[in-house]
């Protein structure tokens, strides 16, 4: 899954969305933690409801020693920082100087970002 954080999607993935998932999925989060309700996940794990997980983000980063989503065969955990290259970096840099040039030259910015 890949959403936003917002009210409305905060535990998104709670007992009844794992519910409804044909059992032996996986789950893969690539967003924001907190889209997930953990306890529910390890409950969906544990039943063998859900077949996994992987898990890019956590609600509570770093990841206590003692979480249950630890030392599992079935759950991956990695560090939300797959966009982390020099190359990726220096876009970044790139694109977020260029858009701020765009606008302070009173042109429309390639990458808006809409507040509220």
């Amino acid at each position: 899954m890949h959403a936003p954080l917002l009210p409305a999607t905060r535990n998104l993935m709670n007992a009844a969305a794992f519910a409804r998932m044909n059992r032996g999925a996986f789950l893969v989060n690539t967003a924001r933690g907190p889209l997930v309700d953990e306890t529910a996940l390890v409950d969906a794990l544990d039943s063998g409801h859900l077949a996994g997980a992987a898990l890019d983000v956590l609600a509570v980063e770093p990841v206590h020693e003692d979480s249950p989503l630890l030392g599992r065969d079935n759950v991956i955990l990695t560090p939300h920082t797959a966009f982390y290259s020099v190359e990726a970096l220096e876009e970044l840099q790139t694109k977020c100087a260029s858009d701020v040039a765009r606008v302070l030259s009173r042109e429309a910015p390639v990458y808006p970002v809409k507040m509220g």
